[in-house]
């Protein structure tokens, strides 16, 4: 376990450590020169004067070379110092730690909602395997992968809001505000979570040791519960780790449609105005955090995969 530990923190901080490499060197891989795009967001125009160029070139570092500005930039990130917004003018800090609390507001309930709905259908559709129920929740539930947020956001905004007038169809004012974007979140993950509860629960239907515990005297409900239900939930936790890492940045159109300031509205709004630090700032710990859940869910899926086997035996 120590070596196991050991290997997938380094895989982290070495995961880390490129993708920061990577967003660091945006501003010098896109058409333009750093310096004249820092001076245009700031003034109108498009004519630089090169003396104020190199000032504000020396004066911000930037004519350091790439390894030195890179530590030096790396260093102040892990400070809690992600540098100022070009348009704003503010602490991309500031900006960031109120959108990451949001999104991850968000992308909880969103995958909260899944696992409720997808553990029920996982399991009736385990117990009933081959019946018209199974293959009713199994076709209705991957009918859920055909439905991508950009169709299905503006549909339920349509219903619901426009049509009903029962939920808000933009904004994070109320409690309601959250339910929309959650649902639109929540059904494709339903499709996956429901078919991953499915297939452990049938794979330990068919283990000898069912027939073992039932020998023992556990009635088939005890059997249910003890014995198969939790080999559904360990694929079930690495799924809801993978997720939640993916929806921590993939959530922009959904952020977007709803005018939800999270992380994935921030970022999209970073891009189209060029702001670089922000953008910067945002993916590196959008990054850094998906990185360290899944790191969690390798780590848990590893403990409790022995306890499901030794339960069974």
């Amino acid at each position: 376990m120590i070596t196991f530990l050991a290997k997938r923190t380094a895989t982290l901080v070495v995961a880390v450590l490129l993708s920061s490499f990577a967003v660091f060197l945006i501003p010098y891989v896109t058409p333009g020169d750093p310096v004249r795009k820092i001076i245009r967001s700031r003034v109108a125009g498009d004519v630089v004067d090169e003396a104020t160029v190199r000032a504000l070139g020396e004066s911000l570092g930037l004519n350091d070379p790439l390894p030195v500005q890179y530590l030096r930039w790396l260093g102040d990130f892990f400070t809690g110092d992600m540098g100022l917004s070009h348009i704003s003018r503010t602490p991309v800090v500031d900006q960031v730690l109120p959108a990451l609390g949001i999104t991850l507001s968000l992308v909880f309930v969103a995958l909260g909602t899944a696992v409720l709905v997808s553990l029920p259908l996982g399991i009736v559709a385990a117990l009933k395997q081959g019946s018209k129920t199974d293959k009713l929740i199994t076709t209705v539930t991957q009918s859920f992968i055909a439905m991508p947020e950009y169709w299905l956001a503006p549909l339920l905004v349509l219903v619901f809001a426009l049509k009903f007038s029962l939920l808000p169809s933009a904004g994070w004012n109320t409690a309601s505000s959250i339910v929309l974007p959650a649902a639109t979140l929540a059904l494709r993950p339903i499709s996956f979570f429901t078919s991953a509860v499915r297939s452990g629960m049938v794979d330990a239907l068919e283990a000898e040791h069912i027939s073992a515990a039932r020998a023992r005297g556990l009635s088939h409900v005890q059997t249910i519960l003890r014995h198969v239900v939790p080999n559904g939930l360990v694929p079930l936790s690495t799924l809801f780790a993978v997720w939640f890492a993916g929806l921590l940045g993939g959530s922009v159109i959904v952020e977007v449609i709803f005018a939800i300031p999270g992380m994935g509205r921030l970022l999209y709004d970073a891009v189209i105005n060029s702001d670089i630090p922000l953008a910067q700032g945002g993916v590196v710990v959008v990054v850094a955090l998906a990185v360290a859940i899944t790191t969690l869910a390798d780590f848990l899926h590893r403990i409790l995969s022995p306890k499901v086997s030794g339960a069974l035996a």
